[in-house]
């Protein structure tokens, strides 16, 4: 953690203790979260037997997220953010741990995974949103380039430990990633407990507001943008084909008996380009336009996938997943920062469950479709079909030029709204 604020952050901001409790908290939740993400489709197919019902147990869990997301935004500007963080946090904890004793005790069934991981996505898309606002609500804009740079790069971090921990902690015994997981929510709500200063924005008017008119106060705003608006219909479609693939690739792996440690180390990798990635954002972000570099991160993800599909094999999926991701860090902070710094701060909440839906309406379908299709066609297949979609969604995207008027973090106050604008 100190490593990318030291690599990537202003004195300012390294000295912003509320900030760091934060960013401290959910980089351990969520390098929990992943040592228990790369159990759990091991854990689902030993129990089911079958890549394609491992694939659907999965899938049944990211529809509590794609349920909760809208009104997980309006909760989140009308309550106190500090305490929704810690409250989601250990009803998490509770959820991951009921995962590890059902399955020391020899009970674990694949409902039994499928509800928790239904409840625990619940809880995570309650938890997102008020973190969104939380950390834009002590960090200045000036530092958030810089801050979203540190939160890709918390990213990255996650991934490269939680992939090896993971694999050692499988190694042991399988339960044990999802009990990691569940202290790793401890670890969130301790942190967040400790930070002092005022998280949310006056809650008061907004409780005036009746909770419909609220969400749709927070979708009219969305709407209002070219890039939200292109974001929320293209969005799906692409985090769809990339997830898909990386999900048929581990499937595969699994079905074919991989070393959990082989598996682990294509995102050991990856993490460790996306934390090179994010360590360069700031100084690319100062240089290059943001939606210059969405674009050509989009681009050169899908020219990757198409070589990975092409090429089919081990060490193709090493070296080609670690090269998709590495300009991910730049991306995702000018994205973030861009979003954050123009949105009000009592929409913050809404602006960001109503964006993760770009995320949240695929996550369903990811894991049961590349599951099927893995099943039904074959690994190299199914690589191809997700590839070549990819490729047509993000030419889609470059096509529409939503991303052009994005430009470096110095032009983004001039896009912002004041904070009583009309949405």
């Amino acid at each position: 953690m100190s490593t990318i604020l030291d690599a990537a952050a202003p004195t300012k901001l390294r000295h912003n203790r509320p900030y760091l409790l934060l960013m401290s908290g959910k980089t351990t939740q969520l390098v929990g979260a992943g040592i228990g993400a790369f159990a759990v489709p091991l854990i689902a197919f030993q129990v089911t037997g079958s890549v394609a019902r491992a694939g659907l147990v999965a899938a049944v869990g990211e529809v509590g997220a794609l349920l909760a997301a809208l009104p997980a935004g309006v909760v989140a500007d009308r309550v106190d953010r500090r305490r929704l963080i810690i409250g989601a946090a250990l009803v998490g904890a509770v959820l991951w741990a009921s995962v590890a004793v059902a399955g020391v005790l020899g009970h674990l069934t694949a409902a039994h995974l499928a509800a928790v991981l239904f409840a625990a996505s619940l809880v995570t898309a309650l938890e997102g949103p008020a973190e969104s606002g939380a950390l834009r609500a002590v960090v200045t804009p000036e530092q958030m380039p810089t801050a979203m740079a540190a939160v890709q790069g918390r990213s990255a971090v996650a991934t490269l430990a939680a992939a090896p921990l993971g694999g050692l902690l499988y190694g042991f015994t399988r339960f044990l990633p999802v009990a990691a997981a569940a202290v790793a929510h401890v670890a969130v709500a301790v942190c967040t407990a400790f930070v002092r200063v005022p998280l949310s924005a006056d809650v008061a008017t907004e409780r005036e507001t009746h909770p419909v008119e609220a969400l749709r106060e927070g979708l009219r705003f969305v709407w209002s943008r070219s890039f939200f608006r292109v974001a929320l219909l293209l969005s799906p479609l692409i985090n769809l084909t990339v997830n898909g693939l990386l999900v048929a690739v581990n499937l595969d792996l699994v079905r074919q008996h991989t070393e959990p440690l082989l598996i682990a180390l294509i995102d050991t990798v990856a993490g460790a380009a996306m934390l090179g990635g994010a360590v360069l954002a700031p100084a690319v972000l100062r240089r290059v336009r943001v939606g210059t570099v969405l674009v050509a991160a989009l681009a050169w993800i899908a020219v990757c996938f198409v070589a990975m599909a092409a090429l089919h094999t081990y060490t193709a999926y090493v070296v080609l997943t670690a090269l998709a991701v590495l300009p991910l860090g730049p991306a995702n902070a000018g994205t973030s920062g861009y979003v954050a710094a123009v949105t009000p701060p009592r929409l913050q909440g809404r602006l960001a469950s109503v964006m993760s839906l770009s995320y949240l309406l695929s996550a369903p379908l990811t894991p049961a479709l590349a599951g099927g299709l893995l099943a039904a066609t074959g690994l190299q297949v199914t690589l191809w079909v997700f590839a070549g979609v990819l490729a047509v969604a993000v030419a889609a995207f470059a096509a529409t030029r939503a991303a052009a008027g994005i430009g470096t973090p110095d032009t983004w106050a001039a896009d912002a709204l004041p904070d009583d604008a009309e949405a």
